[in-house]
């Protein structure tokens, strides 16, 4: 189990259930880190041949569990995944960006994604090794389950509401969190970056070509200084609009040259 800095009295019942139960081990963050840096410390923690995702507050099913287990001993596969048939309970706004980010991502990226695809998912243990020999501080699961590869049975069911609590995902962390896989798995926006900038550079050169022969032909002196300010504001918005996609790239790998630990564990059960 992984605390994620919760504010809750969730520290104090994983001390409750390790004490009781043997089998039972905890991690305790000393702030939250991120879902994808508790994913990760689980992943490190566990010992067991086949290591199982799984959120605390009853969303994902574990009657699930009995059928993932025998796709992986059984049917030979290395990962059983989870994805969900309907967004009953999301608001319409949400629903329709978290489609046009999968329809979005599988084009831009050779790594495909799942539509409706969940963090709970079970994976064998040379599955879970490829993860682990993934180092990288910038991590987005969903991808680099589908990106090492390996077998994966999908399990399907439709959405339900959580036992207790409620997200902490606005919608605001949901957009980073897509920009995250976007720049994560995909180069593509760089190309659209100086795609845009050759193409407005050759609209650029054709226009001062045409100017100049109106110049030479017919000596008329281009007026509108209205529609020159417009056009100059506009290619210094795609200026930025460029640079701010190279900053994304620059970020990633500013953050990756520190090599910061993605976790740090102020209390355990080990």
């Amino acid at each position: 189990m992984i605390n994620d800095g919760s504010t809750d009295d969730t520290l104090t019942v994983m001390r409750q259930l390790a004490n009781q139960h043997k089998e039972i081990r905890y991690i305790s963050f000393s702030r939250n880190f991120g879902k994808e840096s508790a994913m990760l410390a689980g992943f490190q923690m566990a010992k067991g041949d086949y290591v199982v995702v799984m959120d605390a507050d009853l969303q994902d099913p574990p009657a699930l569990l009995p059928a993932m287990l025998q796709a992986i001993r059984e049917e030979g596969y290395d990962c059983a995944g989870t994805r969900r048939t309907t967004r009953a309970g999301e608001p319409v706004i949400r629903s329709f960006f978290a489609r046009l980010f999968y329809r979005l991502i599988n084009v831009v990226s050779s790594t495909r994604l799942v539509d409706g695809a969940r963090d709970y998912k079970m994976l064998s243990r040379a599955a879970v090794n490829a993860i682990l020999a993934l180092p990288e501080y910038n991590r987005f699961s969903k991808g680099l389950y589908e990106w090492i590869g390996f077998r994966t049975k999908w399990f399907e069911y439709e959405n339900v509401e959580r036992v207790a609590g409620e997200t902490k995902w606005s919608f605001w962390k949901l957009f980073k969190y897509s920009l995250e896989g976007i720049v994560a798995f995909s180069t593509a926006p760089l190309a659209l970056a100086s795609l845009l900038g050759i193409g407005f550079l050759l609209v650029s050169l054709l226009s001062i070509l045409l100017l100049c022969i109106r110049q030479l032909v017919w000596h008329d002196s281009v007026d509108g200084w209205t529609s020159l300010v417009c056009i100059i504001v506009f290619l210094c918005g795609l200026q930025l609009f460029s640079l701010g996609i190279m900053g994304q790239y620059l970020s990633r790998m500013y953050l990756e040259i520190k090599r910061r630990p993605n976790y740090i564990i102020a209390e355990s059960s080990d």
